[in-house]
């Protein structure tokens, strides 16, 4: 209840601001070592969140979580391929989790429509040169089939499959509930009910990212399995 009570109290404006060494509020969606996709609680708009984790420390920040973080002197906004991204000044403090109906209502009013490609372009993955930073870098999908979860001998590596827009699409998953759950359940596919089961919840949304540049090029990857809400 305290934590409604906050998030219902923030301040609403339309339109996202970034003010270097600011407090911001966030919706943790999907967070990994590499950055923290967050719905900004005041302006409803997405943001990743580059957060200084220690080395070897990963990230404890877990689905729906509730966080406050102040964004660093040097926003280091000029990353064409990642526009959402910027970078927090310190670890970002949990204030508690959200569930319910703002949680739905936010999810549905992100979610993208499947007008195309995902990301606008087809394959696994694009040289980070040919990005301008008009294109968006997170894409919360409703998939019109599964999703699926797979493990592949080959590596240990776990990919979520789902239909979306005609295509057949595969991701490798770094959420790491997701993981655990398909590790939990001693199964190398994981889909339908026995999905639900593992995860603890029916998977609506699947949230998808583009990755940091690997030998010059940006992976689809998939940084979260969601509920409703």
């Amino acid at each position: 209840m305290e934590t409604r009570r906050f998030v219902k109290e923030l301040p609403r404006r339309p339109l996202l601001e970034l003010t270097p060494g600011s407090l911001n509020y966030g919706l943790v969606l999907g967070s990994t070592r590499e950055d923290t996709t967050v719905v900004d609680l005041v302006s409803g708009a997405i943001v990743r969140w580059r957060i200084p984790w220690p080395a070897g420390v990963d990230t404890d920040l877990s689905l729906f979580d509730v966080v406050e973080g102040h964004l660093a002197d040097d926003l280091e906004l000029d990353d064409l391929a990642q526009p959402e991204a910027v970078t927090l000044a310190s670890l970002p403090r949990q204030i508690g989790k959200l569930r319910g109906r703002r949680v739905r209502h936010l999810l549905a009013s992100l979610q993208t429509p499947s007008d195309g490609p995902l990301f606008g372009f087809r394959g696994p993955s694009a040289p980070y040169w040919e990005f301008r930073g008009d294109r968006p870098s997170v894409a919360l999908i409703v998939a019109d089939r599964g999703p699926q979860l797979l493990r592949r001998r080959e590596d240990n590596s776990t990919w979520v499959r789902f239909g979306w827009d005609r295509d057949d699409v595969w991701l490798l998953c770094e959420d790491p509930h997701a993981t655990r759950a398909l590790d939990a359940a001693r199964r190398e596919m994981l889909s339908g009910k026995d999905l639900a089961i593992a995860l603890g919840f029916r998977p609506t949304y699947v949230l998808t990212t583009l990755s940091a540049p690997i030998d010059g090029h940006c992976y689809k990857v998939c940084t979260g399995l969601l509920p409703r809400g």
